[in-house]
């Protein structure tokens, strides 16, 4: 569906308002600009929220809802997760007034889990591909603490279920348990609730892996870049909240591919993201 700017006031003024900027924010084709890039490429902080967005677009979709309000049984605000992710593209490809072109496909892995796959391409070229795996939440308590699963309204699980395109990676992270001993390298971070949290209140996927960047970029400098093209597996297990510090430690690798074994934890020592850089 094609849309000129003058079209938009007309749009939302009428009946199929929700549906029609749904359609044209799932948009394959975005000319990329000065907010979707880097110095060094495609911004991957970018990406993520824009994939991030889209599945939660396509989930919506698939349960028969207009845009993405998701409801616990009883009424409640309920959230689209993300509990796991895998970045293998080419970033540094990106560039002014290039196309970038996004396929996704979302498709259910278990009666509680949902993943979308979506394959990227720069002017028509393959640059690689993004698998998100998400999971509902919804707040049990007041703070960010009090999160855990939850029921939807209108969550089917009927049809096919997929294989997950994240399960050895998913078991490579889990191997790695809790980190002993002192990180090789640490850096400590205090989000900016302007910046950095979501409109759910809740510090963003995407923004975990922006950390992580920016604890290689201190620790490496701009050699961290070269690790923009490489393979990036995370797996979330909780969140934090407003005011709170976060730990980004760099421990020796537990996988056989050697890859860099990045950790976020509370100041407490309970860990929040475990992430294997390539």
């Amino acid at each position: 569906m094609n849309m000129m700017p003058g079209d938009l006031p007309t749009l939302c003024k009428s009946g199929v308002r929700s549906r029609a900027l749904v359609e044209a924010a799932l948009c394959p084709q975005i000319l990329l600009g000065m907010p979707h890039l880097t110095p060094f490429g495609l911004s991957r902080t970018w990406l993520l929220k824009e994939l991030g967005h889209r599945h939660w677009l396509l989930l919506a979709g698939r349960l028969g809802l207009d845009d993405a309000d998701f409801r616990t049984p009883d009424g409640n605000e309920a959230y689209a997760a993300f509990s796991a992710l895998k970045i293998d593209a080419r970033l540094s490809r990106g560039r002014p007034n290039a196309v970038l072109t996004i396929r996704s496909n979302l498709y259910r892995v278990s009666d509680t889990r949902t993943e979308s796959l979506h394959a990227l391409q720069i002017d028509g070229h393959d640059i690689g591909t993004v698998v998100l795996q998400s999971v509902f939440v919804a707040r049990t308590g007041q703070d960010n603490r009090s999160i855990r699963r939850s029921l939807v309204r209108h969550f089917r699980t009927e049809g096919p279920v997929a294989e997950s395109l994240l399960t050895e990676d998913i078991a490579a992270l889990r191997l790695c348990n809790e980190p002993d001993g002192l990180p090789e390298r640490e850096m400590s971070f205090q989000p900016c609730p302007f910046e950095e949290f979501n409109g759910a209140g809740l510090l963003y996927f995407a923004e975990y892996v922006g950390l992580m960047g920016r604890a290689f970029c201190q620790w490496e400098g701009q050699a961290a870049a070269q690790r923009l093209d490489r393979p990036l597996a995370v797996l979330f297990s909780g969140n934090i909240n407003q005011g709170e510090k976060l730990r980004i430690g760099l421990y020796s690798t537990c996988d056989q591919k050697q890859a860099s074994r990045c950790v976020i934890q509370r100041p407490d020592g309970s860990v929040l993201v475990r992430a294997l850089f390539g």
